[in-house]
């Protein structure tokens, strides 16, 4: 069964299987599109169109047609030369059915032209998507003493980075810190990257003074 059809103000006699290409739809490739305005169905003539029937086709792709010259010359007072290129905008299609009623009922996208003013408003309707909220910055952790732990922030040079760095290696109080040899102060200086700064700081004689009050 064929079916002509009207589309980007051309017709088109079309049956299932056909590739053809029509003036540019507002749709992506790969979706289903269905042409409503109908002039006639196997033996059926429209007046104009007839009504409840259809054509549905896929959209293989987007593509361009030739490219078109353009040729203008002026000869009378002033003389000029204009040379344009066009290339046509076109939808690639294959029909997939043919509907003889029941296509306003079949629920397919319409096939819109996609420079047409019903193209612009199909896609002003379409839902806005609301924009993606900023991921708030990462706030430093604070550093959290257990309970009955020293201030370690009074070794002179420890701020609240190096006694997180600390406390996290269970570091908590200063005779620990005190009670430290040399092998203990070149394992912690570099498992925490202090770069020398427990003996350059002396923190292991400080840490005595303060255990001792």
């Amino acid at each position: 069964m064929f079916a002509v059809m009207k589309t980007g103000g051309k017709q088109y006699k079309v049956q299932a299987g056909d590739v053809l290409r029509v003036e540019k739809l507002a749709a992506d490739a790969g979706e289903t599109v269905q042409f409503n305005e109908i002039l006639m169905v196997g033996s059926t003539v429209g007046a104009p169109t007839v009504e409840g029937a259809g054509v549905q086709a896929e959209v293989i792709d987007q593509i361009k047609g030739e490219k078109v010259i353009h040729f203008v010359k002026r000869r009378r007072k002033h003389s000029s030369k204009r040379t344009k290129g066009h290339r046509q905008q076109l939808t690639l299609l294959r029909v997939t059915d043919i509907l003889e009623k029941g296509a306003d009922k079949s629920g397919v996208k319409a096939a819109i032209g996609a420079g047409s003013v019903s193209g612009a408003a199909v896609a002003a309707a379409a839902p806005a998507k609301a924009p993606a909220k900023k991921a708030a910055p990462k706030k430093a952790a604070k550093a959290e003493a257990p309970a009955g732990a020293d201030d370690l922030k009074k070794l002179s040079g420890v701020g609240p980075a190096l006694e997180k760095k600390l406390l996290d290696a269970g570091i908590t109080t200063f005779a620990q810190i005190a009670a430290w040899g040399e092998a203990d102060i070149a394992e912690f200086d570099e498992k925490l990257s202090f770069k020398g700064r427990i003996e350059r700081e002396g923190w292991v004689e400080q840490a005595k003074e303060l255990a001792n009050g």
